[in-house]
């Protein structure tokens, strides 16, 4: 046992320095304490807003080195009592030590996580939009089940969600969805879930019980916070008011308060109206436009996030990053990695992890 054990702490060490490596520690180190030589200067609090950006930076920076100093430092603990262990022929230190290399195995795999969300908005909440493709009444079902496999994820990890907007389908299903995500690095692991999800199944819907491919696109936009400046004027602003829609009968919203909102320069639209006032509906949706805005700007300056919004333009055959099929056999397949998982009715009730950080330790976009 203590041979395995030390081969273990061995290779935990070798990767927690390639991370260390990869977190370029030294800058990262040297930047640190220039933030600190910044913060200690005389006048420094006098301006809050300005401070903001380097506090919030210095936090990140330190939590990064602290972490990664705390990893090395049990390794180096465990090493020790298993040297001591075996000088006193100790069986319950050497399982003791057992468990905690178990535990650090698994911190390391969160520490690796962590690596891969450092980008400039991983850490912010995400506004997400489903919208059903190719397929009919069938693609339309399979968006609002990828509603609520989303929904199931994000109460898996505690995040708060809140539905913006939902457009029923015609016979089933919805249409669209539009819901934010709160909670630490909502974007950064959501990200990974743009673009297009097929589903293949035995139709509900076919009288002659064939199978029928189904497509829902995903798009996920950071929600951008108020330290970042947006400029929407109002004459780019076209503000249409309507009747939220409802199940019928006493449902039917008898006032115009949902708010749909179209940016004239981009053509980009949204719309809210989940809320009862039309002011809140107004306001949320303005929270998706600037958010939708600042992605618009980014994705023209980086060229990587030009190429997933030009996929965007087909929900169909081709362009799927992910199947899930219910028939004739059962698997999910993330075809930018080549991960396959088994047992597809726990991936629809939101057991996401595995796949989503397999994408993201891959490095693919």
């Amino acid at each position: 046992m203590a041979a395995e054990i030390k081969q273990t702490l061995k290779a935990l060490r070798t990767k927690l320095t390639r991370l260390g490596e990869c977190l370029d520690l030294t800058a990262k180190k040297n930047r640190l304490a220039e933030l600190e030589s910044i913060v200690a200067r005389n006048g420094f609090w006098d301006n809050p807003e300005a401070a903001k950006p380097l506090l919030k930076e210095r936090t990140f920076l330190s939590a990064r080195i602290e972490a990664y100093n705390s990893l090395l430092s049990d390794i180096d603990d465990n090493d020790l009592l298993v040297e001591m262990a075996l000088e006193e022929d100790d069986a319950q230190t050497l399982t003791e030590v057992e468990q905690q290399v178990d535990a650090l195995e698994r911190r390391i795999h969160e520490f690796s996580l962590d690596m891969m969300l450092d980008g400039e908005l991983d850490g912010n909440n995400a506004i997400v939009s489903i919208n059903a493709g190719a397929g009919g009444t069938d693609a339309q079902d399979w968006a609002e089940m990828m509603l609520r496999m989303y929904l199931r994820w994000t109460e898996q990890r505690h995040y708060k969600t809140e539905i913006l907007d939902l457009q029923p389908g015609d016979e089933a299903g919805i249409k669209s969805a539009t819901f934010t995500v709160k909670g630490q690095y909502a974007y950064g692991y959501l990200k990974s879930e743009i673009g297009v999800h097929r589903l293949v199944r035995i139709s509900p819907y076919n009288a002659s019980g064939k199978r029928q491919t189904s497509f829902a696109s995903v798009f996920v936009y950071p929600e951008v916070d108020n330290e970042i400046v947006i400029d929407i004027e109002d004459k780019d602003l076209r503000i249409d008011t309507f009747r939220a829609s409802g199940s019928g009968g006493q449902h039917v919203n008898k006032t115009s308060s949902a708010v749909r909102i179209t940016h004239l320069p981009t053509g980009i639209v949204v719309q809210c109206q989940q809320e009862k006032s039309q002011h809140r509906n107004k306001e949320m949706a303005m929270k998706v436009l600037r958010s939708r805005l600042y992605q618009h700007e980014k994705e023209k300056q980086d060229a990587e996030l030009q190429q997933v919004h030009d996929s965007k333009d087909e929900i169909a055959w081709g362009s799927q990053i992910r199947s899930y099929v219910l028939h004739p056999y059962q698997m999910v397949k993330d075809h930018r990695i080549n991960m396959e998982v088994g047992n597809v009715n726990s991936v629809l009730d939101g057991q996401l992890d595995a796949l989503i950080e397999g994408v993201l330790l891959s490095g693919v976009e």
